[in-house]
């Protein structure tokens, strides 16, 4: 019987650990040893002798603690994506509730962020092993561009936040309204899409998974980049043209619509496709009571959460849109999206606002 040359086998990924605590620096390399998949190229104690290691042979991941002597973990970032990007994963106590850090740690680059607690990290890090070679694997496939400086649930769908839509939703009106989903990548996608919207542009609303306590901080900073208003989703929010609204994170943000306007709902749940808020809960609220009046957008993001409901939004009536592999950090929601039937356009990141704009309600996207 032919066996597989095993030399032919993907290589493992090589991970760089960047932490000043020796205790910290051995459980991950502990961790990450254990995982087929993954291998320690080196673990060091500061960015600077990151560095060092870094220009002799390049990692496929890193992972990076905040708080270290001699330089921090995001000003480390920020000058790593400016010159040599590699994905990165943030490991520090400061992303906990309430802490900036996280925000800070997004915009500078970081594909995803592991919370480890202020004690007890070593016995955290073996217990949470497996989630964070999750989280390394995926981030090692991560696409990451040059910047300026600056335990597994059940898997549920939405159902278990609202039935699906019977048909085509309610008649046309003059007004439309944007639906989109993003996770991994998202934030600073987001930022480029809506910095691209005008004052009179259709309203908005967006699930980007994000934890609860920082979804206020990201909307904020948006608000004061972009030309519309951005600000975090409250329960009977009207959608207003001009106007983007973020559901908070921890729950779920539907769409109501009332005669020929539209609010918003935030809703209570268990995670639907792993997610809270979850984006395919949003899409099927669209689909449900916008139909045609709608346009859907899924962005960079791992896993599949939007494939669903985008697929119901265009059985609906709506047109959609998936971000291309090409400008997709991860391309995970957008290809599944895209596998289902539910993306009608593909197109990268910076045309995807144009092809909002030219969409009015019920027509083709062009």
């Amino acid at each position: 019987m032919f066996e597989p040359n095993p030399r032919l086998k993907a290589a493992p990924l090589r991970v760089l650990i960047v932490d000043d605590s020796a205790v910290v620096r051995q459980a991950l390399a502990q961790v990450i040893s254990s995982d087929p998949m993954l291998e320690v190229m080196a673990a060091v104690s500061d960015p600077f002798a990151a560095v060092e290691k870094i220009k002799i042979e390049r990692p496929d991941v890193i992972i990076l603690d905040v708080e270290m002597p001699r330089m921090d973990g995001i000003t480390f970032l920020r000058k790593l994506m400016a010159q040599h990007p590699i994905p990165v994963v943030i490991c520090s106590s400061l992303v906990a509730e309430k802490s900036t850090t996280y925000i800070d740690a997004i915009a500078a680059g970081a594909v995803d962020i592991v919370c480890k607690p202020e004690m007890g990290v070593k016995s955290f890090l073996e217990e949470s092993g497996r989630i964070i070679c999750e989280t390394l694997r995926a981030a090692g496939k991560a696409r990451v561009n040059l910047r300026s400086p600056s335990l597994v649930e059940a898997k549920l769908t939405a159902d278990e936040i609202l039935a699906a839509p019977s048909g085509r939703a309610m008649s046309k009106t003059t007004e439309s309204v944007i639906a989109i989903g993003a996770s991994t990548g998202g934030t600073e996608a987001l930022r480029v899409l809506l910095e691209s919207m005008p004052l009179d542009c259709p309203a908005i609303a967006i699930v980007q998974h994000m934890p609860a306590a920082f979804t206020a901080a990201f909307a904020k900073r948006l608000d004061s980049t972009c030309a519309i208003t951005v600000s975090e989703a409250k329960n009977g929010d009207r959608m207003l043209r001009g106007h983007a609204l973020i559901s908070p994170g921890g729950q779920h943000l539907l769409l109501k619509r009332s005669g020929a306007a539209y609010a918003v709902e935030l809703r209570d749940g268990p995670p639907v496709s792993r997610h809270k808020p979850s984006v395919d809960v949003l899409f099927r609220s669209v689909a449900r009571f916008a139909g045609a009046n709608a346009v859907g957008v899924i962005m960079t993001g791992m896993g599949d959460d939007g494939a669903r409901g985008l697929k119901e939004m265009r059985d609906a009536g709506a047109r959609t849109i998936g971000q291309d592999e090409e400008t997709s950090v991860v391309y995970g929601m957008p290809r599944e999206a895209k596998e289902r039937g539910g993306v009608e356009q593909e197109l990268p990141l910076n045309k995807i606002a144009g092809a909002i704009l030219r969409v009015n309600p019920g027509n083709s996207l062009r």
